[in-house]
């Protein structure tokens, strides 16, 4: 099966976060949205197909998964990352943010430490803070095209604020590196070493571009597998966001039965019905798909980088090496983080995520979402540029 993925979907009037509350958010109504992480593109049609089959059962009780759920995926993430699963560290949670969340209050007390590395996934802050949590932030260093880790801080911190877990984003969104192994055994063994367990956010992990292979942490060897909880969903790979389903892998049992415990003491048990359905059925026939996507989406980095080259050279970009969204540098104006939110929102008629509230360290930047047909993004990129001029 072939898939148009130049198609432009009509997406309002659907209950879509990206396109229907706009105004309900302060938002223009006009504006066009890049912002939150979904893809503008049909699922595959034997998600589709599954779904519809069990709907037409017209039942929708409690439902769970056999066995064949499990091997689905054991087989995924063996032909895609060399990694074996076992079925016992299998926890299902209706989303990877809830599973952030479940981990900051299953392995740390009020007060304790918990380390990111910013600018990250805004919910990580949230999930640390409203928890009561103390937030302690590694920063990624920038060299003005790329990021990287600073190992000597990163061990400083943990020491010095008494660091209880550090949670990875890998692949890293909103900078789109994917971390190697050598630095991944770096950080592992230094969070071994000062006894933090590992949270790792591997959402993104079927986004890795060109020449790049995503490392699964608990991959890298049975110490850093039993010092860590691994999270994965099929919600980016597949754009099934609004299904909820995520698949948690744990495989030390004291770790497992205190993540469990945790989910129990806030009322949740089995999953949405559908969801499951959706992600078994893409796990098991989505493979042709996701392929046919990530060339689609791959030829869009390409044509943002090109179109910025040579439109909007003030604007600096650097590929990401995985992920679907960019990381725009708009360090050359100077103007504050609101003020261009503002700008962007009013002349641009954009509606991007803010590089704020990724931590102070995004504040000349703004992410775009390119999952999306070409048009659409040409469109929007054409309103920036067209924006930007007015400003000479």
């Amino acid at each position: 099966m072939s898939y148009d993925f130049s198609k432009l979907h009509n997406r309002k009037g659907t209950g879509c976060l990206k396109y229907d509350f706009a105004i309900d958010r302060g938002k223009p109504a006009d504006v066009l949205p890049f912002w939150v992480a979904d893809m503008d593109f049909v699922v595959p049609q034997e998600v589709i197909n599954a779904l519809v089959t069990r709907s037409k059962e017209g039942i929708f009780g409690y439902s769970e998964t056999g066995h064949e759920y499990f091997l689905t995926l054991q087989k995924w993430f063996q032909e895609k990352f060399s990694w074996s699963v076992q079925e016992e560290w299998l926890v299902k949670t209706p989303g990877v943010v809830f599973a952030l969340a479940t981990a900051v209050k299953a392995f740390t007390e009020y007060g304790e430490a918990v380390l990111i590395q910013q600018p990250v996934y805004y919910p990580f802050s949230e999930v640390i803070e409203k928890n009561g949590r103390h937030l302690v932030n590694s920063p990624l260093v920038y060299d003005g095209l790329n990021y990287r880790m600073n190992f000597q801080d990163f061990e400083q911190k943990i020491i010095s604020e008494k660091v209880k877990l550090f949670i990875l984003c890998n692949p890293h969104n909103p900078v789109g590196r994917v971390w190697s192994i050598e630095e991944l055994r770096i950080l592992g063994d230094i969070c071994l070493r000062h006894g933090v367990i590992v949270i790792s956010d591997e959402i993104h992990a079927d986004f890795v571009w060109g020449n790049m292979q995503h490392t699964v942490f608990a991959s890298l060897g049975s110490a850093y597998a039993e010092n860590s909880v691994v999270c994965t969903s099929p919600s980016k790979s597949f754009n099934l966001a609004g299904l909820q389903v995520s698949n948690v892998f744990i495989s030390n049992k004291n770790l497992r039965e205190k993540f469990k415990k945790t989910i129990v003491q806030v009322g949740y048990s089995q999953l949405n019905a559908l969801g499951l359905v959706a992600c078994e059925a893409a796990y098991k026939f989505g493979d042709k798909w996701l392929k046919d996507v990530k060339e689609y989406i791959y030829q869009n980095i390409i044509f943002t980088e090109i179109f910025l080259q040579n439109e909007i050279p003030q604007v600096k970009f650097a590929r990401p090496q995985g992920t679907y969204l960019l990381w725009l540098d708009f360090s050359a104006f100077s103007v504050s983080a609101k003020l261009r939110e503002k700008w962007l929102l009013e002349d641009a008629k954009l509606w991007l995520d803010s590089g704020r509230i990724f931590g102070k360290e995004g504040n000349d930047f703004e992410r775009i979402n390119v999952a999306c047909p070409r048009a659409f993004l040409e469109k929007g990129l054409k309103q920036l540029a067209q924006a930007i001029s007015k400003l000479k």
